[in-house]
């Protein structure tokens, strides 16, 4: 037999706690199954076929976004702009992004991200065999704007330097508008030179809601043992 006289003021700040760390533990559970369903949307895109960028601009950016995309028509070379990024091995370097005037029918303006250079690289000038004059057809994966934060560094107008994914306004300070606040990320098929290097797509979506659970629903425990013990130690829980 369990007796137990439970004291009111340990009981009035138990039970509140209790329940906040039981809703938080439950929260991240439920953040968990959104985000793994997020990233097996996101995978689903990504490996699927490649399709015009019309259509996939009519699904909508919620969309379309991670989607492959086709495109074709003329890089305008003298407007690209570049993306601070870091290398894979962990160098400074930057994301060449140029303005892609389409073919018709469409026509209009895109943003197309052709890779990574080391920042040596950043005068056009360095990479000319990778300046095409003429046509190009290629695919590539839609990104959706990254809008810069409180965080974020001011641009370098002058160096054309950006630091954070703002199609926006990195054609707006070339005198461009877009046909899509869009950005394609170039997939790895070479570029003459080996530079700009593409396929530089990143998918990463950071996953600790179980863990975040586990902390909430431990605290929940900790805090119902200490409690208890408590209880224990004044004599008013005792077994048998």
């Amino acid at each position: 037999m369990i007796r137990f006289h439970p004291l009111t003021l340990p009981t009035l700040i138990t039970i509140p706690g209790l329940i906040l760390a039981c809703a938080l533990g439950v929260w991240q559970l439920q953040r968990l199954e959104w985000k793994e369903g997020l990233i097996a949307d996101v995978d689903a895109r990504i490996h699927a076929p490649a399709i015009h960028l019309a259509e996939a601009l009519g699904l909508g950016l919620e969309t379309a976004e991670w989607r492959k995309v086709r495109v074709e028509g003329r890089f305008l070379h003298a407007n690209e702009t570049y993306l601070f990024a870091v290398g894979k091995g962990g160098e400074p370097g930057l994301h060449v992004l140029t303005p892609l005037e389409l073919a018709e029918p469409e026509g209009g303006i895109v943003l197309v991200d052709r890779g990574f250079i080391p920042e040596a690289l950043r005068d056009p000038a360095t990479r000319v065999s990778a300046q095409y004059p003429g046509i190009v057809m290629l695919e590539g994966v839609l990104r959706a704007p990254q809008m810069p934060n409180a965080f974020t560094p001011a641009p370098d107008i002058q160096r054309r330097v950006w630091y954070a994914r703002d199609p926006e306004a990195m054609a707006a300070a070339s005198g461009l508008s877009l046909l899509a606040p869009v950005v394609i990320d170039a997939d790895a098929t070479p570029n003459p030179g080996g530079w700009p290097l593409g396929g530089q797509t990143v998918i990463a979506f950071p996953n600790s809601h179980l863990s975040y659970a586990i902390t909430w629903f431990g605290l929940a425990l900790a805090l119902l043992a200490v409690y208890l013990v408590y209880h224990w130690r004044q004599g008013r829980l005792r077994f048998g």
